[in-house]
């Protein structure tokens, strides 16, 4: 169970999907000092706010320091035209662990072959975004207790979203699952995909409406249209198209999940009274649960001697 780089989900085993549960759920209830004297750069070449704050306070909790940059791609060498792998051998040198966010697909492993620390992806272009798909199998896990034999509705921009492909790497890995994926048509989840599940012979169909499959999902995973990634006609085209709202949230059974990796704009339009107290909205829960799975991975690859090994 040695982790060096994390670049995609498929690294991750069951068994050592596990272990990160099992130190995130200790290390919620009782921190460690155990990576005194480590530093951890954030290299976000894209805008964020959970990803790059949640893995500074989980540094900062386990008694390590931060450096970091919330725009590289503005304001580092880059701008001077540094390649990445230039940058990457630089800032090694500085640190213990690069988490980096980056807008083309492919830059963290780019990164990791060149990359004397650990690398980890906290998101490429159009790639992966496996910390979050951590932290979304954690959620899942704490408020089901399993992760098999579920049904999860993905919603939205499947063709741009990171986020749903990782999470899918990750449920093709247990038992039982069927994945509904709910995108308009020129915004459908990739064939890479697809292919990957019908190999690991998990079931999924793909719909347009989303009125009718929020009655049968244990889950329903939104997510944001990314104008920043699609063109101004496909953005067009799908703003607006799902919402969960005041009405369709009435078809979503009680003992069912709304989760989003965030930020939520026009698909979620709940009032904050909703939010507070309706036990199916989990996507607050699930931000938070970011903190512990990434205090987690960081003590799993910074610390020989686990905080609670």
């Amino acid at each position: 169970m040695v982790l060096n780089h994390v670049i995609e989900s498929q690294q991750f085993t069951p068994e050592l999907l596990f272990e990160l549960f099992k130190r995130a759920d200790k290390l919620r209830l009782k921190s460690d000092s155990c990576l005194k004297g480590k530093i951890l750069v954030t290299l976000f070449y894209e805008p964020s706010t959970r990803t790059r704050m949640s893995f500074e306070s989980a540094m900062l909790k386990l008694g390590g320091s931060v450096v970091s940059t919330e725009n590289a791609k503005e304001f580092s060498s880059a701008i001077k035209g540094e390649s990445l792998s230039d940058t990457i051998r630089i800032v090694g040198a500085y640190c213990n662990c690069v988490v980096m966010r980056h807008y083309e697909t492919g830059a963290a492993l780019e990164a990791s072959k060149v990359s004397k620390v650990p690398i980890i992806n906290a998101g490429d272009g159009k790639g992966q975004h496996p910390t979050q798909a951590l932290l979304d199998v954690y959620t899942i896990y704490r408020e089901f207790g399993r992760l098999d034999n579920l049904k999860i509705a993905m919603v939205g921009d499947l063709a741009s979203g990171r986020t749903v492909r990782s999470l899918c790497y990750l449920l093709a890995k247990f038992s039982g699952n069927t994945i509904i994926f709910v995108s308009p048509e020129n915004l459908r989840m990739g064939e890479d995909i697809k292919d990957h599940l019908n190999k690991k012979g998990v079931k999924f169909r793909e719909e347009v409406g989303l009125d009718k499959i929020l009655p049968e999902a244990d889950i329903i995973y939104m997510t944001r249209i990314q104008k920043e990634r699609i063109s101004i006609q496909d953005y067009k085209k799908a703003k607006g198209k799902y919402v969960i709202d005041s009405k369709t949230i009435n078809l979503i059974r009680p003992d069912a999940r709304i989760m989003h990796p965030l930020p939520h704009v026009e698909e979620i339009d709940l009032s904050l009274e909703t939010e507070e107290n309706d036990k199916r909205v989990a996507y607050f829960r699930q931000a938070e649960n970011g903190l512990y799975i990434r205090m987690a991975l960081l003590d799993m690859i910074l610390n020989k001697e686990s905080c609670f090994s």
